[in-house]
């Protein structure tokens, strides 16, 4: 489980608007999860949570509207000593939510955001099966540089190099990266167009196609796609009705 990605949270300016359109969208349910007096929702999938839902919250007012995945450590405390000494930046925590979990709000050495954390939760349920709509599908990491985003993510988590893609000379190099057996994401150097490196991620649905037609029929906007991606597999990158950036894959059209 250390270094693998394992939760993934939306922070949004209308909580209420994005559980609509998400639950249109993806397919999901929502149950209320507050803690320690702070809003809190689970997206689910069969009543199993995949991803959460809360507020911006007040200290970080002003940030847009974001996802933000978890990646697992043993222990989060020595990780973010580690992140720091690797040229991280600690934004918020260490913070431990009693039973549920322990987690840091971090960015790695060019500024992508992620958090580390250590689920406290001792009966939680097995992680849904690869491919299970609604949950995710692909991590995408838009680095200033991604060979020396990969370093570091090699030094914190111990992440492997995939097969690597030349993409042309607009994207140079898309390199997939594993957190176990298999790949489960990519990294490329950012366009000119996306204005920070970033963390984006992609949920699985039916088919693209329909999935398209539910983000612009519920408020949201695609950016780019359908695009055909090996596998194959069929994408779209998206943005939610409050502009948190999202995508979506498919296994047909």
């Amino acid at each position: 489980m250390h270094g693998q990605f394992f939760w993934y949270d939306v922070m949004t300016t209308d909580t209420q608007a994005a559980a609509r359109f998400y639950g249109e969208v993806v397919g999901w349910g929502v149950q209320k999860a507050d803690a320690d007096g702070k809003e809190y929702s689970l997206f689910t999938v069969n009543g199993q949570g995949v991803a959460g839902l809360m507020p911006i919250p007040k200290e970080a007012q002003g940030v847009p509207p974001v996802w933000m995945g978890y990646i697992a450590v043993d222990d989060v405390d020595a990780a973010v000593e580690k992140l720091e000494r690797e040229g991280g930046k600690l934004h918020k925590g260490p913070i431990t939510v009693a039973g549920v979990i322990r987690f840091a709000v971090v960015s790695d050495s060019q500024g992508a955001g992620f958090m580390l954390a250590k689920g406290l939760t001792k009966d939680a349920p097995p992680p849904l099966p690869n491919g299970t709509t609604g949950t995710v599908g692909w991590r995408e990491l838009y680095a200033g540089e991604w060979q020396s985003a990969f370093d570091f993510y090699q030094r914190m988590f111990g992440w492997t190099k995939g097969e690597a893609f030349d993409m042309g000379s607009a994207t140079g190099t898309y390199q997939l990266f594993a957190t176990g057996a298999e790949p489960v994401g990519g990294m490329m150097a950012r366009p000119p167009s996306i204005p920070c490196p970033f963390w984006g991620f992609y949920f699985n649905v039916p088919a693209i196609d329909a999935a398209a037609e539910r983000v612009t029929s519920a408020g949201g906007k695609v950016v780019y796609g359908p695009q055909e991606v090996p596998g194959p597999m069929y994408i779209i990158q998206c943005r939610d009705p409050q502009g948190a950036y999202f995508a979506l894959v498919a296994p047909k059209h």
